[in-house]
């Protein structure tokens, strides 16, 4: 693992998650021998709105009977809403191997284990042969990547010819100043934000044609405020992102929403076909 991986897994590392989570629940009175997605479902999809944008996300295109790559897929939460829901088979990919572990135990915990597969390696080295999947799938992580090029490219690769590229992400509206912490960086030396026209103008290059595109923006303001108005008024969640981003969740939340607000942050999600 090259050296801003290296602080980049840092960043997102937790110690004994998995075992976290399963005494958040039995807090809540849940019996862990009847575990369902819904239960889990606040801190397993770890992006803006969460669940609600990925079954969104989804429904754009066909997936029955697909086979799906989620590049950067933390705890696994898309790859089992996608499986359960949408009737595929998904690979999640992630530089953390806690998160990995995580992702793993906790499909297996809700019987997703034979659908959903999990393994640790870099979204801009994937251990797959050319044309290997159907869908290529990404939700806020080339934020963390420095190399574009090499991370789309490396999407492009692996998705088959006719299959379909789905992201959903943070990009920069302007170049104006980025503060931070934010919920993928604590320091700007692990944040690299481009602009979502620089996106489009690599993916394309590499052969992958836009079919459609949706700014998310104004829903993830009205998500957080929602969310942060929440927080303020009951407390953190009891099993939320909370869980992944400790002491520095609301400061975090709270930056986000400003800079979205203030025009400095755009979220985008859309599709491709190759």
């Amino acid at each position: 693992m090259n050296p801003v991986d290296q602080k980049i897994e840092a960043h997102y590392h937790k110690e004994g998650l998995f075992e976290e989570i399963l005494a958040r629940l039995e807090n809540q009175n849940i019996d862990l021998n009847h575990i369902q997605r819904s239960d889990i479902a606040g801190v397993d999809e770890f992006h803006m709105r969460g669940a609600a944008v990925s079954k969104e996300l989804a429904a754009a295109i066909d997936l029955n009977d697909k086979k799906v790559l989620d590049m950067g897929s933390g705890l696994g939460g898309p790859c089992r809403m996608l499986a359960d829901k949408f009737n595929c088979t998904a690979t999640g990919i992630d530089l953390s191997p806690e998160f990995v572990r995580t992702a793993n135990a906790l499909s297996k915990l809700v019987g997703l284990d034979d659908k959903t597969f999990f393994i640790q390696g870099s979204a801009t080295r994937l251990p797959f042969e050319d044309n290997s999947f159907d869908v290529v799938w990404t939700q806020h992580v080339q934020m963390n990547v420095p190399d574009k090029q090499l991370f789309y490219g490396e999407a492009h690769r692996v998705l088959k010819p006719g299959g379909h590229f789905l992201y959903y992400d943070i990009f920069r509206k302007n170049d104006g100043k980025i503060q931070y912490p934010m919920p993928w960086a604590s320091q700007e030396s692990l944040s690299f934000l481009i602009k979502n026209d620089e996106m489009a103008q690599i993916v394309e290059s590499l052969g992958l044609n836009p079919i459609s595109k949706t700014n998310q923006t104004q829903a993830g303001i009205a998500f957080f405020t929602s969310l942060l108005a929440k927080v303020k008024q009951h407390g953190p969640p009891k099993l939320g992102l909370n869980v992944l981003m400790g002491d520095s969740t609301v400061s975090k939340l709270t930056n986000l929403l400003a800079h979205l607000e203030k025009g400095l942050l755009v979220l985008e999600s859309g599709v491709y076909q190759k």
